[in-house]
C-alpha cells in the first residue's frame, strides 16, 4: 500500500467520513452498536477539468466538495444513527423507507444549507462589518470605512471573537460534543496510516487529536487571510459601492454582498498554505504560523474513546481499500455492509479486497 496517498476526513453523527482520492466511505455505528459502511467512488471535478487542480484554483473545488460531501455523509449518519423507532416514524412520515438517499437527499439537504448560509452570512459577514462601521464613531466621532485599516481590523477581531465563541459554545451541546470526540478520532486515525503503524485502536490512540490539515485550521486561515485581502482590494471599489454617512443603510448589504466572491481567492491562498504547513510542519517559520488553527482543534477535538477510534479506522480502512483494487472494483455502497462490531469487521475485511 503507497503510504503517500492523501486522506481527509469529517466527523459524522456516531461516525466518521473519509475521503481518499478514488474513494469516499463513511462508518457509522448504529444504536444497536453495529457498525454500517457506505463506500463509493468518488471523483473531483478536477478530473474532468484538470484546470481545477492548478494552484490557486484547487482550494475553492476543495471547499465546495467537502461542503457537499459532508452534508451528505451528515444525512446519512443522521438516519442510520437514529433509534429504530424514531427512524421509522421518520420514514412513514417522509413517505419513503430507509435507505432510499438518491431522490430526496439533495432536497431535504437544500433548505438546510440555504439556511446555513443566510446564517452564516448574517453572523460572520454582515455584524462583523456594522461593529467595523460603528467602532468609528465611538473611537473617532466618525464611521469607519473600508479606506480606513482601523476597519479591517476590527472587522476581522470581531469575526475571529463571534468564531471562537459560536464553536465553544456549540461544543457545551452533548451530542456536538461527541461529534468532536469523533472529529479527535479521526485525527488520531490519519496520524497513525501517515505514520505508515498499522491501523489498530492501540496505535491511533498514542496520537495527537490536533492535525494541521484540519478544516477547523483551514477556516481560521481564511478569516486571517480574508483581513488580509480586504485591506488591500476592498479601497479599490467605487465610491458609489462604499457606505458612508448620508448613504441609505442598504448600501451596507450590498457591500457585505460585494465582499462575498473575495471568498474564492481567499479559499485558494489558505488551502496553499495549509498544504505547505502540513507538509513542512517542522518548519520554525511555520509553527507560530499554525498556532491559531491548532489552538481552535483544542475546542473542535476532544479525546475519542476505543469505540470511536474503531469507527474511524474502519472509515478509513474502507477508503484505503479502492486505492488498492482500483475504480474499476464494484462499488459496495449500493448494499450498505453491517458488522456486528469491530472485530467482527476486522475479520471479513479480507472479503473487501478485489
Amino acid at each position: 500500500m503507497n503510504k503517500s496517498v492523501p486522506v481527509g476526513g469529517q466527523a459524522v453523527i456516531e461516525g466518521v467520513m473519509m475521503r481518499s482520492p478514488n474513494s469516499l466511505a463513511v462508518a457509522v455505528r448504529r444504536p444497536d452498536k453495529e457498525i454500517v459502511i457506505k463506500e463509493a467512488v468518488w471523483r473531483s471535478i478536477w478530473n474532468k477539468y484538470p484546470f481545477f487542480k492548478w494552484p490557486f484554483f484547487r482550494g475553492t473545488v476543495v471547499m465546495i466538495e467537502a461542503m457537499m460531501n459532508g452534508m451528505q455523509a451528515l444525512n446519512f449518519s443522521a438516519r442510520e444513527a437514529m433509534p429504530p423507532e424514531e427512524d421509522a416514524k421518520s420514514s412513514s412520515e417522509a413517505g419513503s423507507p430507509k435507505g432510499d438517499d438518491k431522490g430526496g437527499d439533495w432536497m431535504m439537504m437544500a433548505l438546510p444549507m440555504l439556511l446555513s448560509v443566510v446564517f452564516a452570512i448574517g453572523l460572520f459577514k454582515f455584524v462583523p462589518h456594522m461593529a467595523a462601521t460603528y467602532a468609528g464613531i465611538l473611537f473617532t466621532g466618525t464611521e469607519w470605512t473600508v479606506d480606513d485599516i482601523s476597519y479591517h481590523f476590527v472587522d476581522g477581531l470581531v469575526k475571529v471573537t463571534l468564531f471562537i465563541a459560536y464553536v465553544a459554545g456549540i461544543s457545551l451541546f452533548k451530542d456536538i460534543r461527541r461529534v468532536f470526540m469523533y472529529h479527535g478520532a479521526e485525527h488520531k486515525a490519519i496520524y497513525t496510516y501517515e505514520a505508515g503503524e498499522d491501523l489498530t485502536v492501540e496505535n491511533a490512540r498514542r496520537k495527537s487529536r490536533l492535525h494541521p490539515r484540519c478544516g477547523t485550521s483551514f477556516l481560521m486561515v481564511v478569516i486571517l487571510v480574508f483581513i488580509i485581502v480586504s485591506a488591500i482590494l476592498l479601497p479599490m471599489l467605487p465610491e458609489s459601492l462604499k457606505p458612508t454617512d448620508g448613504k441609505p443603510f442598504y448600501f451596507h448589504l450590498i457591500l457585505v454582498l460585494v465582499k462575498l466572491p473575495l471568498l474564492i481567492p481567499v479559499a485558494g491562498i489558505s488551502y496553499e498554505f495549509n498544504r505547505f504547513a502540513g507538509k513542512h510542519c517542522n518548519l520554525t517559520l511555520i509553527k507560530p504560523l499554525m498556532w491559531p488553527g491548532l489552538a481552535m482543534q483544542l475546542i473542535t477535538t476532544k479525546e475519542p474513546t476505543d469505540d470511536q477510534l474503531e469507527i474511524a479506522l474502519v472509515a478509513l480502512r474502507t477508503s484505503l481499500w479502492r486505492e488498492e483494487v482500483g475504480q474499476a472494483a464494484n462499488t459496495i455502497s449500493d448494499e450498505l455492509l453491517v458488522f456486528q462490531d469491530f472485530q467482527a469487521f476486522q475479520s471479513a475485511s479480507s472479503n473487501l479486497r478485489a
